[in-house]
């Protein structure tokens, strides 16, 4: 997950809240957090650039909507990154 920009780590997070996000529920999620709009051209590439970095599958439920969801690699970075971050900031912390 070390070769990921911010951007695509939030978007992996997402991804793993939500059951078998669209693109459009992922944006909405992401614009709720980052309080500002996401546009498709910042999205959409990146979530292909997790699609082949082989992190997100993309399965396709109409003609135009895709939904995305965790690979096993995907899951295994996020709980790699957990318990990365887990020896600096303990579960205890208070800010």
């Amino acid at each position: 997950m070390y070769d990921l920009t911010g951007f695509q780590r939030d978007l992996l997070y997402v991804i793993a809240g939500l059951e078998e996000p669209h693109g459009l529920a992922i944006k909405e999620e992401l614009e709720a957090y980052y309080e500002k709009e996401i546009h498709h051209g910042r999205l959409y590439p990146n979530l292909d650039t997790l699609v082949e970095k082989g992190l997100v599958d993309k399965g396709q439920r109409d003609r135009r909507t895709n939904y995305y969801t965790l690979t096993r690699r995907g899951r295994r970075e996020i709980k790699a990154r957990d318990e990365w971050e887990a020896e600096y900031v303990p579960e205890d912390f208070e800010a």
